[in-house]
């Protein structure tokens, strides 16, 4: 196994303790259209993919093309929840102050999200300019596309990187990038820990808090 020299972080769900806030306010915003589904159901089915891609889902399945102010209403919603009380996942501050080798986040967010996510956490210059989003490639995850462009950005082969991600979606695009992949699970938004590991392809470690990223990798403790 290749030595990891770059952590590839996804955002929500990874990062920001935001994936329960964005699904109750997905489906509350789909009843207007006469859409009923609920936080478990866009757990299961959109979390890690872009929003382009899950209108798609939306259009196919309840056969309603959702109108273009679907996602500025969404998205508006989103950041006024976000600055009333988005936090970090439990621990991740710690375990990011003592890592030794640099660190990226690849989001299937758009970039006006994931820097006002950033932002309102305080990692903005923590990642600086190492931030990339699906925005910047053809096809979003499960494609491995994010994950190539965020290595080649930060000048690292990708069986050198390690992705770090909470969602079926990503795990299939870091495997099919040719990159090391753990599934974080100790996001708010994950309730069934035995379910997660049961899907979750056995080459794949998963942690469920951040306290065992040293536990499976001390050579990246600074």
């Amino acid at each position: 196994m290749q030595s990891v020299n770059l952590v590839i972080f996804d955002c929500d769900g990874v990062i920001a303790d935001s994936e329960v806030v964005s699904a109750n306010l997905l489906a509350e915003g789909l009843l207007a259209y006469g859409i009923r589904i609920d936080a478990d159901y866009v757990f299961r089915n959109f979390v890690g993919r872009s929003f382009p891609v899950v209108a798609g889902i939306i259009a196919e399945r309840f056969g309603i093309a959702l109108p273009p102010t679907f996602v500025s209403d969404y998205r508006a919603a989103l950041r006024e929840a976000f600055a009333e009380g988005l936090r970090t996942t439990p621990g991740l501050l710690d375990m990011l102050s003592q890592l030794a080798c640099p660190a990226c986040v690849a989001s299937s967010s758009s970039a006006p999200r994931v820097a006002n996510t950033l932002n309102i956490l305080g990692l903005t210059d923590h990642f600086g300019a190492n931030v990339f989003t699906a925005s910047q490639v053809a096809h979003g995850k499960p494609a491995p596309d994010l994950f190539l462009l965020a290595a080649s950005m930060m000048s690292m082969p990708p069986e050198r990187c390690l992705v770090i991600e909470d969602s079926a979606a990503g795990i299939e695009a870091g495997l099919a990038a040719g990159m090391k992949v753990w599934r974080y699970a100790g996001g708010s938004h994950i309730a069934d820990i035995a379910r997660v590991r049961a899907e979750t392809p056995a080459d794949v470690p998963v942690l469920d808090n951040w306290d065992q990223f040293y536990l499976l990798a001390p050579e990246l403790r600074a």
